[in-house]
């Protein structure tokens, strides 16, 4: 299980829990009045009908490799007033289709998602724990899910506080040590179905060692950079993301708006690789094998740490 530790100060968690770089749920934050005056009644109307662009998914488990869902725009009251109903009278897909809204900043391609820029209103409700220097900050992403909802196993590359304003979350974590467990394409796992994983498609998987936490409404998660993690909305319910630059600021993809593209280094990393490999193929199996071989090896040496038991 995933610690949970009641309201640390600033200095306490830079200095004893950061450092761990492993996920804590932090209770009893001074959040705002969001915690209690966030009902339906009052989003809808606070932020009026301005028009949002959410996902539809027929299906509780929501999977972005092969895309089991669509993006439908709505106006905002509405759209808070359907993913809080469990069948709706009005649809696109099904009546009981989930709704998940992940704010977005105003270009998708060129800025970051920022609560007090697209819901001004709301975010005066909000206090934003600061345990990072303004200068960290990166995104705050406002999230409303539908109850059920499953989004799919994942990692970011900066560090960032899952706030659960209302409603209740289920949270899947699992180590970056465990990447070679979890089936990846990017940044995302193949393995949808945490609970009742298909072990003939996915054998490794059991290997990958399972982190869980409940998020009560005004629980804080810290989930540490490169932390894979699977979020269950249990019931209906309204969250706030803020993520923060934790590496040299030159250090992240200019491009990057989600925070989840890989480091520059990491990425050019990357691409020296797929070069080398593309070289080792001008030889015979058996050279190709031998060389390969004695690449993971040095890749052990000199980057792996020693520490990971």
């Amino acid at each position: 299980a995933v610690e949970r530790l009641p309201a640390v100060t600033r200095e306490r968690f830079l200095r004893d829990i950061y450092p761990r770089r492993k996920p804590v749920v932090l209770t009893g934050l001074e959040l705002g009045t969001c915690t209690t005056k966030w009902t339906i009644d009052y989003l809808s109307q606070a932020e009026g009908s301005k028009e949002v662009k959410i996902h539809v998914s027929a299906v509780p488990q929501m999977d972005f490799l092969s895309k089991n869902f669509v993006y439908r725009t709505l106006p905002f009251d509405v759209f808070v007033r359907r993913a809080a109903e469990v069948k709706h009278k009005e649809y696109f897909l099904t009546e009981d289709e989930k709704y998940y809204l992940r704010s977005v900043g105003e270009d998708v391609r060129k800025d970051v998602a920022d609560i007090r820029k697209q819901f001004p209103i709301l975010a005066e409700d909000v206090h934003i724990p600061e345990y990072f220097e303004k200068e960290q900050f990166f995104s705050s992403v406002f999230r409303i899910s539908s109850a059920g909802l499953q989004l799919w196993t994942h990692y970011d590359v900066m560090d960032n506080f899952l706030i659960q304003v209302t409603g209740k979350k289920r949270v899947v974590l699992y180590s970056p040590r465990d990447a070679p467990y979890l089936y990846l394409s990017g940044t995302k796992s193949e393995v949808l179905d945490v609970d009742n994983p298909d072990l003939e498609k996915y054998p490794l998987f059991v290997k990958a060692k399972r982190y869980q936490c409940v998020l009560e409404a005004g629980d804080v998660l810290f989930i540490p950079a490169l932390w894979f993690h699977n979020v269950i909305s249990e019931e209906f319910g309204v969250a706030l993301n803020v993520f923060w630059k934790h590496l040299p600021a030159e250090s992240y993809d200019k491009t990057d708006t989600y925070g989840n593209k890989d480091p520059m280094a990491a990425s050019r990393a990357i691409q020296i690789l797929d070069r080398a490999l593309k070289t080792l193929e001008e030889l015979p199996e058996e050279y190709r094998d031998f060389y390969a071989r004695r690449m993971v090896l040095r890749i052990q040496e000199k980057a792996y740490r020693n520490d990971y038991g």
